[in-house]
């Protein structure tokens, strides 16, 4: 069982921190035959599932004015970066409530964090 936790803790990368309501860009390699690009996604993470090894998060985000959900490993060796574009506030831990929505209402508040004032 220690060989298993080992091999898992190898595998494991940190991104950039991010939570349920954010609005990211995932950064995602695409290998098509011998050529791979860079694909970005950006979307609001709706889901974390899983822990360790096989942690996954979902980003969704509206395409042409149709819904796209897409899953990614969080440890995958695919992803190159992920970056917040804005912080989300919200009060659930999952956000399926969100594929119902059309519009603004599909919309995250921003998170406005105040600053400590030094004097």
């Amino acid at each position: 069982m220690d060989i298993m936790k080992a091999v898992e803790a190898s595998q494991l990368r940190e991104l950039a921190p991010f939570s349920i309501g954010d609005l990211i860009k995932v950064n995602f390699k695409i290998v098509e035959g011998k050529t791979e690009r860079i694909q970005v996604y950006e979307g609001t993470v709706i889901s974390m599932n899983h822990g360790g090894v096989r942690k996954t998060f979902t980003v969704r985000k509206i395409s042409f004015g149709v819904g796209v959900e897409r899953v990614f490993p969080f440890h995958s060796p695919r992803i190159e970066s992920v970056e917040l574009v804005r912080p989300g506030r919200v009060r659930r831990s999952k956000l399926y409530y969100l594929r119902d929505r059309v519009g603004k209402s599909a919309k995250v508040k921003e998170l406005i964090r105040k600053k400590a004032v030094a004097g």
